[in-house]
């Protein structure tokens, strides 16, 4: 698992309204993730025989760094107490910025940042006869628009 943020919230409204905000503005569904005692998403095909155990278990994947060690289970605990977390997997500086923003403009009760110093170059890129290639895009300078955000994601600020 790579860098993310993961946010507990009191009530399952503000955590719906957050997770939909942060797709609005951008970041792909699937590094997204909302988890909620009436809406487990991934936590629902964890190992495990109680709601609490799948919890636990998955919030072990995600924070498994040393310093880390309570975190599932305390997790685990908030969610069985009605607690919805929202987890944000950013990719840079920038993506983990607008993240980090919109999540605390929310006002959670916890935060929780995982590996935020340990994030790669943002690029893409494909594997091909042993070597990465690195698709280049060129933009050219807009009134409009200053950087690729801004074109890929018109009306997102970030």
């Amino acid at each position: 698992m790579s860098a993310l943020i993961l946010a507990v919230f009191n009530d399952f409204e503000t955590a719906d309204r957050v997770r939909a905000s942060l797709v609005r503005d951008g970041f792909p569904t699937d590094r997204v993730e909302l988890t909620a005692p009436g809406e487990l998403g991934r936590v629902a095909t964890q190992p495990g025989h109680s709601m609490h155990d799948k919890c636990v278990q998955y919030f072990r994947t995600l924070l498994r760094n040393k310093g880390e060690e309570h975190y599932p289970e305390m997790l685990a605990q908030k969610i069985d107490n009605g607690a919805t977390t929202v987890t944000v997997q950013p990719r840079g500086q920038i993506e983990t910025e607008r993240a980090t923003e919109i999540l605390h403009e929310a006002h959670p009760a916890d935060v929780v940042a995982h590996d935020l110093a340990k994030q790669g170059w943002e690029h893409a890129a494909s594997k091909h006869s042993g070597k990465y290639w690195i698709q280049h895009v060129w933009i050219e300078d807009s009134p409009e628009t200053h950087c690729i955000y801004c074109r890929l994601f018109p009306g997102s600020s970030h």
